[in-house]
């Protein structure tokens, strides 16, 4: 079983940055891959960035690539979502995910964190 909490969303103008967390219990998050994903009112979830287990290995959506910087300590059982040169297209709840494959498919993650709200003013 792995609990996810995620933090750092917030209020921000439009070419800021925020880092997301996402810390997890339980002494088995090393063996998680870890995906970022978001839901804007209305439209349904949507894939961000994932990381494999090791932080070797990530995946991005081409709505996010070059901004956007995914990676995770598994000493601290955290995972973090960098986002640089926010848009108002950004805004969202962002929820982070833990599964056993590193796959871009949010049916395939099995633990789901609460979610946080990052709004990008224009």
């Amino acid at each position: 079983q792995v609990q996810l909490v995620e933090s750092g969303g917030g209020l921000v103008q439009a070419g800021d940055s925020l880092r997301l967390s996402c810390a997890a219990s339980g002494r088995t998050f090393s063996r998680y891959a870890m995906g970022w994903f978001r839901q804007a009112p209305g439209k349904e979830r949507e894939f961000v960035a994932a990381i494999s287990w090791s932080g070797g290995t990530t995946y991005y959506a081409d709505s996010v690539k070059g901004r956007f910087t995914i990676s995770r300590n598994n000493a601290k059982n955290t995972v973090y979502l960098q986002m640089n040169s926010l848009k108002p297209e950004d805004t969202a709840v962002y929820y982070c995910a833990a599964g056993l494959m590193l796959v871009v498919t949010r049916n395939e993650y099995d633990y789901w964190g609460q979610g946080t709200q990052v709004t990008v003013s224009s």
